[in-house]
């Protein structure tokens, strides 16, 4: 009984549908399917210029050498593109925020607050902040001369290259130890100026230079928490409250600590300034 009930209401819903629908006389021509609908693949040609226009992709066999180096080039841009997220993280002050950050949460003992994309999101605007002049120079020097067809991409890349070197550059002048590493590494030559090193070599000197600064941050940060959990773990064991864990009642004298000091402030303060 169920099961008839069922197919009556079926039969009632297609042919419903097919009164509201009926088959187009082109579509019965040409042998679609009941119910299908007539469709157009033609476009305005008076469309407006402010409109996203339709992109078409032809396949073809190129006819000189310069069109072969062309398709490699463009093959090498979408690489990039894809790995853009993960280049801009490393070769940016990014790295060293968002390590000191995480560090800042754990010595405050807190597990939930503020959530790692609260976190991620400071230190991307952070960056953002501290890396505007380095982005603002790329785009006069590169990316607005190739837009308006003064510059070719070859020339582009390597103006837009310049900026990021230098800003690199410049958080290890004082301690090059990275770069002479990975320079014996390379067994390359000692580099007399920086355009002596190599791009291939500045990257990951810069990556391990920022990864020793922020946890030499993180350490510094630790000690002043560290002490007021020791001084809160002896008082305990003094009292022989053994059972009650010393992170549970230090961590409110943490963050009345760390918001007396205003600590959001300072750390920003010197972030910005370690990068000077």
């Amino acid at each position: 009984m169920i099961s008839r009930r069922r197919a009556a209401l079926f039969a009632v819903l297609f042919g419903t549908a097919q009164l509201v629908m009926p088959l187009p006389a082109a579509a019965q021509a040409q042998g679609f399917p009941q119910g299908t609908t007539q469709g157009t693949t033609s476009i305005n040609a008076n469309r407006q210029a402010t409109r996203i226009p339709f992109i078409n992709f032809d396949i073809r066999e190129p006819q000189s050498n310069q069109e072969v180096a062309f398709s490699v080039q463009m093959l090498l841009l979408l690489t990039v593109l894809s790995l853009a997220p993960s280049i801009l993280l490393l070769t940016t002050s990014f790295l060293r925020i968002s390590i000191v950050l995480d560090f800042v949460k754990r010595a405050l003992s807190l597990q939930q607050v503020p959530p790692t994309q609260v976190l991620n999101g400071i230190a991307l605007f952070l960056s953002l902040f501290i890396m505007w002049p380095t982005f603002n120079e790329i785009y006069e020097k590169s990316f607005r001369p190739l837009s308006e067809g003064t510059m070719n991409v070859e020339r582009a890349w390597t103006e837009a290259e310049k900026p990021v070197r230098l800003f690199m550059y410049r958080q290890m002048v004082n301690d090059t130890s990275q770069i002479s590493l990975f320079m014996s590494l390379g067994k390359l030559p000692k580099p007399a100026t920086l355009a002596d090193v190599p791009t291939r070599v500045l990257i990951p000197a810069y990556i391990l230079h920022e990864l020793t600064v922020a946890f030499k941050i993180g350490i510094l940060l630790y000690i002043p928490f560290i002490i007021v959990d020791m001084v809160v773990a002896s008082i305990l064991m003094s009292m022989g409250m053994i059972m009650l864990p010393p992170v549970q009642i230090s961590m409110p004298f943490k963050l009345i600590l760390f918001i007396l000091v205003d600590g959001w402030g300072l750390l920003t303060q010197q972030l910005f300034n370690s990068f000077l």
